[in-house]
């Protein structure tokens, strides 16, 4: 069972139906006992750092979140969902992240000719066995929609970059913790097989 972590976030029902499509048992829920209780959690995410933060706090997901990652359950952060691994983000002054991986969340500078928030498809510099990414062609393209982007502190922890007005962390891997800025709920055939690798992990 994988348990899809609700906070009003917005993609949940496109993250349901692609794991749904793929055979997998799923669950979308707030409530501590079924997320613990879960194979694997995904924490998806659209919106502003700052309210994703506050509902998290509200809900008392913060620390289930937590205790997920110090239960060495596969964790999966989808866009917003990565950002709010990390520490801060610029676009939310003075509100702390989960704090639970290292980096910086930037906005994406202005680069003339090309319109912020990216929302695009975009080739992938994959890392060599990066467990996400198993079978997956480097440069193959993923869908992204986003104003800022993560610059991570370990360079070990990055498991794919690729280029927008500069060079933009788009998926990190550690331990039991796997996170995308970028969409594979709508990024077709390769976003597909990304969620089916973390379903096999």
């Amino acid at each position: 069972m994988i348990a899809i972590i609700d906070y009003d976030a917005g993609n949940l029902k496109s993250v349901e139906k692609a794991l749904t499509y793929l055979g997998e048992a799923t669950t979308i829920t707030r409530n501590r006992e079924e997320i613990l209780e879960a194979d694997k959690v995904i924490l998806p995410g659209v919106g502003a750092f700052g309210d994703a933060m506050e509902k998290l706090h509200s809900f008392g997901l913060a620390d289930v979140i937590k205790e997920v990652v110090n239960q060495k359950k596969p964790l999966l952060g989808i866009c917003l969902g990565l950002q709010l691994l990390y520490e801060r983000s610029q676009e939310s002054d003075g509100v702390e992240g989960l704090g639970i991986l290292k980096g910086k969340i930037l906005r994406i500078p202005d680069c003339e000719g090309l319109k912020i928030p990216h929302m695009g498809w975009n080739s992938l510099e994959i890392k060599p066995g990066a467990k996400l990414f198993k079978g997956i062609e480097n440069q193959s393209y993923v869908y992204f929609v986003h104003s800022y982007y993560l610059k991570a502190d370990n360079k070990d922890e990055i498991a794919a970059t690729t280029n927008y007005s500069t060079v933009i962390h788009a998926s990190v891997e550690k331990d039991n913790i796997y996170a995308c800025q970028f969409h594979p709920e709508k990024s077709g055939e390769v976003g597909l097989k990304i969620l089916k690798n973390f379903a096999e992990l």
